[in-house]
């Protein structure tokens, strides 16, 4: 096979060897082009290698590219800023920095062009301290006045928390375009200064649609969809960033028809409008509408990405079915993510231990790298459900062991183990090292679970002094589970002042009442049933009929 070198005539100048550049279309063309400009000594022609080296960054690696860099003996400061560039799109903050470095420890003198990738760097990597320095380095060479440079700081200033400085930097500008505005008002939308970022909006001279955008995102920050629709519907013209900011600012408030609407308005739909939707209905406990949106995204051949992978595992662990968990499984096996990514094969494990499938569970939490609170907790939770109580239990001890410090998710789930379990000592060991050990204040759920302990054990009268000297308002959850047990083990007394604290706090909840009417009768005080039931006629509480799904 002739080589691309032979197809156009062995090119002998550089001006021939540049339009060969230009027909390259592989990584394999391109090292043929290089042999080229070594075999014809044109390695040191700066302008020839550059057009290379930008080419080589689409073609092969960043690693190919620095390889021909270093092979220059007077890179000039161009050279050395299309280097940096690639360094910020492709590799770590550190090596774009370090390259900065070396450039300027190299005699080369960092321009305009220079300090926008470093500081974008700095930017990504919210590393502020690091980006102060560049800031002053920037000041030292005369370019903190030019406008991309000072734009470039206010954004990384405004990432990174530091909204006085980016206001700094932005007042002392001046040159301001669209983008520097826009820079102020995404910094005050960050630290949540939602007044100022309006104040800055509102006296911009001129918006586009980012500047739109990032007020309307302001506003569903901080809940406030009144104000968030105001902007939206103001817009001169819409994006798709547009629509997805409000499906998902009506998704977070819980009213998923106006999330639905506005994404069916939508005339363009990307993946991250899509994922919204999905995370919108999952997050609000629609495990099936969040399904079916799933395969409607796949009739179109939307192919999914990676968080709305984990966003359908998340909704068949709602659903609790195993023959979906399982097709869900072999669905994410056969994509293209990769799932060694943390959220993924924990997002996979709580799924597979959730629907049913300990055995898969297991296996995929043995195979994990590191396993971190999550991923034991989905285990613990997974074998609780499951009845295996005690499986559970020494797995939080053994997570314990390996120095995993719980959080109060980890606390409720392993005392509501306990409570299945009928693990009374191990349930309140657990609660009380959660106060003296770990220093934690036991929240109304951590409360409620002990009482459901205390409870299903029979210790009613215990549960009942626990609640009294909680610090916070007991929750319906806690009373509801002290009725429940006053019911089982016929404590009508008990359950008289349980209930009526129950019609307090659930006024319309028949539950509650069909409770209290069954205990009564269960001591043959018929008279007492009687008032019950006169009670929720008044209060037009109405009882739901028992219903099969058979």
């Amino acid at each position: 096979m002739r080589s691309i070198c032979q197809h156009y005539a062995s090119p002998r100048s550089a001006a021939s060897i540049a339009t060969l550049l230009k027909v390259c279309k592989s990584s394999e063309h391109l090292q043929q082009v290089h042999a080229c400009i070594i075999k014809r000594g044109l390695e040191q022609d700066h302008f020839l290698i550059s057009h290379f080296i930008s080419l080589a960054n689409s073609l092969a690696t960043l690693a190919y590219s620095v390889a021909v860099f270093d092979r220059l003996l007077m890179p000039t400061s161009f050279l050395w800023n299309t280097l940096i560039k690639f360094h910020c799109q492709k590799s770590s903050f550190s090596d774009t920095l370090s390259v900065f470095v070396r450039m300027k420890a190299d005699g080369a003198l960092p321009d305009s062009y220079t300090y926008p990738s470093v500081i974008k760097a700095c930017s990504i990597m919210c590393n502020a301290r690091e980006g102060k320095s560049v800031h002053g380095s920037a000041l030292r060479c005369g370019v903190e006045g030019d406008l991309f440079v000072g734009t470039s700081l206010i954004d990384m200033y405004g990432k990174c928390g530091e909204i006085g400085d980016a206001r700094k930097v932005f007042d002392r500008m001046s040159e301001r375009n669209v983008v520097s505005w826009t820079a102020v008002v995404v910094g005050y939308v960050t630290v949540g200064d939602i007044v100022e970022a309006k104040k800055m909006f509102d006296v911009m001279p001129q918006r586009n649609v980012a500047s739109w955008n990032a007020m309307m995102r302001g506003f569903v920050k901080v809940g406030d969809l009144s104000s968030a629709r105001g902007v939206f519907d103001a817009m001169p013209e819409r994006n798709v960033v547009s629509f997805t900011t409000m499906i998902d600012g009506y998704a977070k408030v819980g009213d998923m028809a106006a999330s639905r609407f506005l994404f069916e308005q939508a005339t363009e739909k990307d993946i991250v409008a899509w994922s919204a939707l999905i995370t919108g209905y999952v997050q609000n406990g629609q495990p099936n509408q969040a399904l079916k949106v799933f395969l409607e995204m796949e009739s179109k051949n939307v192919k999914p990405d990676e968080f709305i992978l984990v966003s359908l595992m998340t909704a068949s662990s709602q659903l609790g079915c195993l023959e979906l968990a399982q097709w869900v499984d072999s669905y994410v096996n056969n994509s293209s993510i990769d799932l060694q990514q943390d959220h993924v094969i924990s997002a996979l494990l709580d799924m597979n231990a959730k629907c049913g499938n300990m055995e898969r569970a297991l296996k995929l939490f043995k195979e994990m790298p590191k396993r971190d609170l999550v991923s034991y907790c989905s285990m613990i939770q997974g074998l609780s459900i499951h009845g295996r109580g005690e499986e559970a239990v020494n797995l939080f001890n053994r997570m314990l062991m390996e120095g995993l410090t719980p959080d109060e998710v980890a606390f409720t789930i392993i005392l509501t183990v306990c409570s299945h379990a009928g693990l009374v000592d191990k349930g309140w060991s657990y609660f009380q090292s959660m106060q003296q050990k770990y220093g934690m204040s036991p929240s109304p759920d951590h409360y409620a679970c002990m009482v459901d302990l205390l409870s299903r054990s029979g210790q009613l009268r215990d549960a009942y002094e626990l609640i009294k000297l909680m610090h916070v308002e007991p929750h319906a959850g806690a009373w509801g589970a002290l009725l429940g047990a006053c019911k089982l083990y016929g404590d009508s007394e008990l359950g008289e002042i349980v209930a009526n604290r129950l019609f307090e706090l659930e006024p319309q909840n028949a539950a509650n009442y069909v409770l209290l009417s069954n205990i009564y009768a269960a001591a043959e005080r018929w008279i007492d049933v009687s008032l019950v039931r006169d009670k929720m006629r008044e209060r037009r509480v109405r009882k739901i009929p028992g219903c099969s799904k058979i």
